[in-house]
């Protein structure tokens, strides 16, 4: 891997991962551990596998064609890229909205500020990232350093816990029940949405592109699935130690409360530290990738890329400030970027084979195979979560 290219490759594995890692990725982690016990390790093991298909057959197609996604879209099939460009759009705004809400609880529980207060601090911190001339630079640097933040804080716990990671391997390979929900809302967590196009996006954006960069793609995809995975697995561990003690997470609160029953009141401040990090890296991240999917549609936008995503965070910031989280609008956005992975997964594979966007290259085959079995599965299951937006108009 060349040295110039390592600190771009490295920076978006990290907003990948970083991406996925926010206040719900805490939360369905610590609900699940909670219901599932070990059991849940055979959720992680099987949410990666489907996560790590998906994202190598994503950023390949896109390194390949040096093409973005809503691009790639439209040569597939003109207006795609449109439609998806607004459901990611849309569910980059619903989400931000609960980020800034997970940074402002974070900055609660760490120095005792008002939410509103706390909203208003991280989105300050957000934007100035994107004040920089820099901004790719600044980004890249902001994601590795709370990523490994987030990492070492987590695993701290993990370690207090003491949790059985002798039955926790053996029921991730042979677990006791078949938890198909709790599946489904994991691979979405990890690669729905914007999240399976920020990594690809940000090495376009730093010219890394075409056959000659394909190996440093594919080593990219793989450091952020691997980063999520590490995350992810050490905050399973954390919240298993707890909850194999018999005792019962605050209902209200999940993850907090486990950190809390870890390790004291240095836990609790360790999990708003968690929090905060993990939801400023998903605002950046969101912002960032929901802008770069409305780029090409208005030279206005390409040209002021960085107004926009200020702007996206400012009104993100706003609506939390004056509404709160709407449910309703969040709920929806959960329902549809269910359906978002299998639509742009499909659109990808279709055009892995399309010499209008990837020109003589010869997509893998058992990508090609792993890819559509993704997007079956995933498509059934992104169906069923319509049943949330279905629920809303009863």
């Amino acid at each position: 891997m060349k040295n110039k290219n390592f600190s771009v490759l490295l920076g978006a594995a990290f907003l990948m991962a970083t991406s996925a890692i926010g206040p719900g990725f805490l939360t369905q982690t610590a609900v699940f551990t909670e219901q599932l016990r070990a059991d849940f390790g055979f959720v992680v093991l099987t949410s990666i596998i489907l996560s790590f298909i998906a994202q190598i057959n994503v950023w390949r197609v896109i390194g390949i064609s040096g093409m973005r996604g809503q691009d790639i879209a439209n040569t597939v099939l003109p207006g795609l890229g449109y439609f998806i460009a607004f459901l990611v759009a849309l569910g980059g705004l619903a989400f931000n909205i609960g980020n800034v809400g997970g940074a402002a609880m974070g900055l609660e529980v760490v120095l005792g500020l008002d939410l509103k207060i706390g909203a208003a601090i991280s989105a300050a911190i957000a934007i100035t990232i994107f004040l920089s001339k820099e901004a790719g630079k600044a980004m890249d640097l902001f994601t590795k350093v709370l990523g490994a933040l987030m990492i070492l804080l987590v695993g701290y716990v993990a370690l207090t816990t003491q949790p059985p990671v002798g039955e926790a391997i053996a029921r991730t390979f042979v677990p006791t029940q078949m938890p198909m929900l709790a599946i489904i809302t994991l691979v979405g967590g990890t690669v729905g949405g914007y999240i399976t196009f920020s990594g690809g996006h940000r090495l376009l954006d730093a010219g890394i592109s075409g056959k000659e960069n394909l190996d440093e793609i594919t080593n990219s995809s793989i450091m952020g699935i691997s980063i999520a995975l590490i995350m992810r697995v050490l905050l399973f561990l954390a919240v298993l130690g707890v909850v194999s003690k018999g005792i019962q997470l605050d209902p209200a609160n999940p993850p907090a409360s486990a950190f809390k029953l870890a390790a004291g009141v240095i836990g609790y401040k360790f999990f708003g530290l968690v929090i905060c990090a993990a939801a400023l890296t998903s605002i950046v991240g969101a912002a960032y990738t929901s802008v770069s999917f409305l780029k090409s549609f208005s030279k206005a936008i390409d040209d002021h890329e960085n107004k926009w995503i200020i702007a996206f965070i400012a009104v993100s910031t706003l609506i939390f400030i004056t509404i709160g989280r709407p449910v309703t609008l969040l709920v929806i956005a959960g329902s549809l970027n269910g359906l978002i992975l299998p639509i742009t997964l499909g659109t990808i594979l279709v055009a892995s084979v399309n010499k209008k966007v990837v020109g003589e290259y010869k997509h893998p085959k058992w990508m090609l195979i792993l890819g559509i079995l993704v997007v079956l599965i995933t498509l059934y299951l992104g169906l069923q979560s319509l049943t949330g937006i279905k629920a809303l108009f009863k």
